[in-house]
């Protein structure tokens, strides 16, 4: 801030004397005539700043977790077996067996025949031929010729004709100029320099607790007043204007033109066909036809047969069955096995927990601050104002 006032007072020093030019001149008409110059001077200067930087520090933390273990222990484990026991018994088993006893016996096997006998007679029998008789006619044909009749007709035919239309239209037609138009201009901050923050809320990076930042003043890019530009801006003027325009409009024209056109006229003609016809006559007639009739005739023919029969008469035996029997007993087995077992054990560790820093580190910048030196230079002689 310091350096922009310093700079604001060289400028200011600078113009000054341009406000007092003229009246030096005339004050040595007849002696020496100076003529003002500016220069501009640039010196280096110091400037120390600071910058924000951070830096990771690892603290050293003890940590305790649970690691498993595994055992192998022996275990025994009880269960009941069942074992057959087999016993042998005899049992007296008593059953029927039917014995068969063979008879003869005389048994009536008679039988009947058939015969067949044949009988000759004669009888009528009528029935009816039907036989084609042709005869010869003439029948009426009627049928219907299309005859050709050219005739002469006026039809329309339309068409398009395109022909030209003038019209007034409103056009607008811009009759402006440039004028100066004075803007404020903001310029890119130059440098760094102290600036006033006011209080903010920001986040601790160390625990990540929301805090307020306290107000105060911080190294920050400064940024210069705006600057008046004056820049050429169009200013439109428009102005309406009214221009003839031709238009093609398409208009209908409709002529008569003769056209011949041929039309089919129906003409009906009768015309004799001879004609052959059929027709069936009934006839009957009457033949003898021999029919030959068959009988079944029944004759007993008498048979003994002698046949062998069959008898089952039932008679009772003993017998002895073994019976074997079997039992299921109960036992109780030990089995040992091993078995895996998981423990957690706790155990501590050193570990290393990042956590970043900010600190400020100074740095040292050369900038160079203008300032205008007024020097005078003599003009050429030139004649007195009195001479």
């Amino acid at each position: 801030m310091k350096t922009v006032r310093d700079a604001l007072a060289v400028a200011l020093a600078a113009v000054v004397p341009f406000a007092s030019t003229p009246q030096l001149a005339m004050a040595d008409c007849c002696g020496q005539t100076y003529r003002l110059e500016c220069q501009t001077v640039y010196d280096e200067q110091q400037v120390t700043s600071y910058r924000m930087e951070q830096e990771t520090v690892y603290d050293q933390v003890q940590v305790t977790r649970q690691v498993p273990v595994w055992e192998t222990q022996q275990r025994e484990r009880r269960f009941m077996v069942s074992k057959p026991v087999t016993e042998t018994s005899t049992r007296e088993e008593r059953f029927t067996v039917m014995k068969p006893v063979y008879e003869t016996q005389l048994r009536d096997a008679s039988y009947d025949v058939v015969r067949t006998v044949a009988e000759t007679s004669t009888r009528e029998e009528r029935f009816v031929v039907q036989k084609q008789v042709w005869e010869t006619a003439e029948r009426e044909e009627q049928f219907t010729v299309m005859r050709p009749v050219v005739e002469t007709v006026q039809t329309q035919r339309r068409s398009t004709v395109m022909r030209p239309v003038t019209t007034m239209a409103t056009q607008v037609i811009d009759q402006g100029c440039m004028v100066n138009q004075v803007t404020m201009f903001q310029p890119a901050p130059t440098r760094r320099g102290l600036t006033w923050m006011a209080a903010s809320p920001t986040v601790d990076p160390t625990t990540g607790i929301a805090v307020v930042q306290r107000p105060g003043l911080v190294w920050a890019n400064t940024t210069p007043p705006a600057q008046a530009v004056v820049q050429q801006v169009w200013k439109p003027n428009l102005v309406a204007q009214q221009v003839p325009v031709t238009t093609m409009v398409a208009q209908e024209v409709v002529e008569q033109v003769p056209v011949q056109v041929q039309r089919q006229v129906a003409e009906t003609c009768v015309r004799k066909v001879p004609v052959q016809v059929c027709r069936t006559v009934n006839e009957e007639q009457v033949r003898q036809v021999p029919v030959t009739t068959y009988k079944q005739v029944v004759e007993r023919v008498p048979q003994q047969v002698e046949v062998k029969v069959c008898k089952m008469v039932p008679e009772e035996h003993v017998r002895q069955i073994p019976v074997t029997t079997c039992k299921w007993v109960q036992e109780e087995r030990v089995e040992k096995f091993e078995v895996r077992v998981c423990k957690m054990v706790a155990q501590q560790e050193t570990i290393q927990q990042p956590r970043v820093v900010c600190k400020q580190v100074p740095v040292t910048q050369t900038i160079r601050v203008p300032r205008t030196i007024v020097m005078k230079v003599p003009i050429v002689e030139q004649p007195c104002c009195g001479g």
